[in-house]
């Protein structure tokens, strides 16, 4: 279900008293230290040099290599040199906040889950996947991992051992490895502490200069408040990038805006001709799912892709779930221009593209640069002086 949105001046976050108080630093819990160590851990891919941080690294979350290379390398190498993911890798930053995947009946919409298709429903389902993706960290089975976990020569072995005797009562030293019910068991385990510690502070952070706007501490310059303005009305950004105070999952704590509705849209982008991509079948994103498809015989589902979050977003290039944009202001303009003909090339599934809410936005190119001085209020880590401003921080998912 969609968030409830408010309708909250920037100060009142603090005077409702609804929100916690910030922490000294990110306090990690014994499961989320384990889950952090896995997280970072490189020995647990096939060629040990691949972790889930490889790909979704801080300070955006996402793959620091495509970023520093966003016209060229749009999706990730794996474990496996010359072998590429076939979708951008999207920031792991603020997913915890998504709703299982569900069918919104009184919105007529899908909502929720994890992966730009959906096809996760929490963060523990999404962190199994990896480990196995042939075309990621490419290990050959459930075993494989815990072995490389349980590896002598882990130097994260030491911490393995006592986290996970600590927090589940497991001893790596003694599992059977050849049962595959226990396998089976200690390798969700495994996915269930990653998924923890991305629940942690420190993936969820609200430190960007709008939450220190929101929280009444800092001024927005002219252009990023023109931005703003142009984001919740002319540019239409806010139908679905919800920028306003909601409700939180707790149905009575008030949270900053997460800038995403968490719905799936087909905006129209077109097929990738980079090389890492372009042969490739055509992606039909979340009616290519086999059990979306059987609902969905009309193919009302094709070429659908999750609404990403928009907090960090000028840290994450490039964009879009195939990569085609290498920095926001190619995406903004696309999102501008989109449905103009013969401004871009065509869909690459030309079924159910929202014309409604983009692509004929009549934004000027000056409208366009205060748009993208507004996305870059987003990013976490603002810091107003020599030293942080401290205010009240949301609660955590």
């Amino acid at each position: 279900m969609r968030l409830s949105k408010l309708s909250l001046a920037p100060v009142a976050l603090l005077a409702l008293g609804l929100i916690s108080a910030l922490p000294a630093a990110a306090q990690l819990t014994p499961k989320q230290e384990l889950g952090k160590a896995l997280y970072f851990d490189q020995n647990l891919s096939l060629n040990k040099n691949q972790a889930c941080a490889s790909c979704h690294l801080p300070p955006g979350w996402a793959d620091p290599r495509n970023a520093a290379d966003p016209a060229n390398l749009v999706v990730s190498e794996g474990s496996i040199l010359g072998l590429f993911g076939g979708r951008n890798a999207p920031s792991s930053a603020y997913a915890a906040f998504s709703p299982f995947f569900q069918w919104d009946a009184a919105a007529g919409l899908f909502v929720g889950g994890q992966f730009w298709d959906g096809r996760a429903n929490t963060l523990k389902d999404q962190a199994k996947g990896p480990f196995l993706n042939p075309v990621e960290m490419a290990m050959p089975s459930k075993r494989a991992v815990l072995e490389a976990a349980a590896d002598p020569f882990n130097p994260n072995l030491l911490a393995y051992q006592t986290l996970f005797m600590s927090v589940y009562r497991v001893d790596l030293a003694s599992l059977d490895l050849n049962n595959t019910i226990v396998v089976d068991a200690v390798y969700d385990l495994l996915a269930e502490a990653i998924g923890d510690f991305e629940k942690n502070r420190e993936l969820n952070a609200f430190t960007s200069k709008y939450d220190y706007y929101l929280a009444g501490k800092v001024r927005l310059s002219g252009n990023e408040l023109r931005g703003l303005q142009l984001f919740n009305g002319k540019a239409k950004c806010a139908l679905c990038h919800l920028s306003a105070p909601a409700i939180a999952a707790d149905g009575v704590s008030v949270m900053p805006p997460l800038f995403t509705d968490f719905t799936y849209d087909n905006l129209g982008i077109p097929k990738s001709i980079n090389p890492l991509l372009a042969a490739n079948p055509v992606d039909f994103g979340l009616g290519g799912r086999a059990d979306i498809a059987a609902l969905d015989p009309q193919g009302l589902q094709l070429g659908k892709f999750k609404v990403v979050t928009l907090r960090n977003i000028a840290l994450t290039a490039p964009y879009g779930h195939n990569g085609y944009f290498a920095t926001l202001t190619d995406i903004v303009n696309f999102y501008n221009t989109a449905g103009i003909p013969g401004m871009w090339p065509p869909p690459e599934v030309p079924h159910n593209v929202n014309r409604a809410e983009l692509g004929n936005l009549g934004l000027m190119p000056m409208q366009v640069a205060h748009l993208v001085a507004f996305l870059n209020t987003l990013s976490d880590g603002y810091r107003p002086g020599p030293s942080p401003l401290a205010f009240p921080l949301p609660p955590l998912p």
